[in-house]
């Protein structure tokens, strides 16, 4: 029997014990949380929970019940303080705990902006949103920094509950990172048809307040009053661990196909991870993404030898749009815009699908998914006429 040790009780760390377990591992398993609370869902953060609509037991991934029924040891409110790899355990402080496999599930960080002030928020945790719930009241004044997913979502929540509300992104246009113009173009509209203010090409140049932040101030010299402000500068990989214990490190913690890092006991997977894809080193940061590779590390861990293949797919809801992306769109070259059921965006590398964004039309989605996911495509003025996605297939 193989004692294994999970560090990072995310979305990952919860879908690789629970795989280990279910494929038949019979020593062993402790999954170690650094938050007090039991592993839960992230994505609702800047969304429902944030709007009151889901509480946080609804949030949980799994019932407390189920850890002990698959002899699974959930210690939350832990932080690992360190790895000792020569003598193959994990510290907490004064506490040793031994493992003959590690899998390293750390998820990510929020990146925040630097200051001392108060009223100046991240949304990645339960404790960061539960910190600015109560300022959510109609006529507050918050300005959100960064124009990408979680800022947006951020906007779409604060514009819903009454509150006035100014996006900063320094970058030329919101979504520059993650999305088409295109689709950042269809973004702007629905947010500036809920009053929210979005200035692009706006970088921010430092806070200003008395002990909490008033306002912020922009390298060009404007000043904008708040009454709190919110960082959606993205998120970073959490690697200190990992980096502190000498493993290979590149846009995250380094693994081969099959989730092992450079020490051959040690694993990783999720947001924290970075693999081989098309020749270069590739994260994803998403749900699907962390349940996939983490379900694949479990197998490989007890013997599947078998490489991972992303199926990059996210979401993002906004006002009453979801969001659904399949594929990535890097590289492309053109982009085909379709409305049928809602509007599609469609990318393209030299007239090869990479890619799909599609708002309120799941039905673009599932065509856009399918197409990818089995190398095929049709031709972009395919795509521009056919009278139904359907016909695509």
């Amino acid at each position: 029997m193989n004692d294994i040790v999970v560090v990072g009780a995310g979305q990952a760390g919860v879908a690789l014990a629970a795989k280990l377990r279910a494929l038949g591992a019979t020593g062993r398993i402790t999954l170690i949380g650094e938050e007090p609370v039991a592993p839960y869902q992230r994505p609702p953060l800047s969304k429902a929970y944030l709007l009151g609509e889901m509480d946080v037991d609804r949030l949980t991934l799994r019932a407390d019940s189920f850890y002990a029924d698959q002899n699974i040891e959930l210690r939350t409110g832990c932080r690992v303080t360190g790895i000792d790899r020569n003598a193959r355990c994990v510290r907490m402080g004064a506490k040793v705990l031994p493992y003959d496999m590690l899998a390293l599930t750390t998820g990510s960080v929020a990146r925040r902006l630097p200051t001392d002030l108060a009223g100046v928020f991240t949304v990645r945790t339960v404790a960061d949103v539960d910190a600015m719930r109560a300022r959510f009241v109609p006529g507050a004044r918050v300005v959100i920094v960064g124009g990408g997913f979680i800022g947006l979502e951020a906007a779409a929540v604060a514009a819903k509950l009454g509150l006035e509300v100014t996006v900063l992104e320094a970058a030329p246009r919101i979504l520059s990172r993650v999305a088409s113009a295109e689709t950042a173009d269809f973004f702007r509209d629905l947010h500036h048809a809920h009053g929210v203010t979005l200035l692009e090409g706006a970088a921010l140049a430092g806070l200003e307040g008395e002990g909490t932040v008033s306002a912020v101030r922009l390298t060009d010299g404007r000043i904008i009053p708040c009454d709190f402000v919110i960082a959606g500068i993205g998120i970073a990989p959490a690697t200190a661990l990992a980096e502190a214990a000498g493993l290979a490190l590149d846009n995250g913690i380094a693994v081969d196909a099959r989730g092992r890092t450079s020490d051959g006991a040690i694993w990783a997977a999720g947001d924290c991870a970075s693999f081989l894809h098309g020749g270069e080193r590739l994260r994803l940061e998403s749900v699907p993404h962390a349940i996939d590779h983490a379900e694949t590390v479990a197998a490989n861990m007890l013997g599947a030898a078998q490489d991972y293949v992303p199926k990059p797919w996210f979401w993002s809801d906004q006002y009453d749009v979801k969001l659904q992306i399949a594929g990535l769109h890097r590289g492309h070259d053109r982009v085909v815009v379709r409305r049928e059921a809602g509007t599609s965006f469609w990318y393209f590398a030299a007239g090869r699908l990479l890619a799909v964004d599609a708002a309120n039309d799941p039905r673009a989605y599932m065509v856009g998914k399918r197409l990818i996911e089995a190398n095929r495509s049709p031709a972009p003025e395919a795509v521009a006429s056919a009278a139904t996605v359907k016909d695509l297939l």
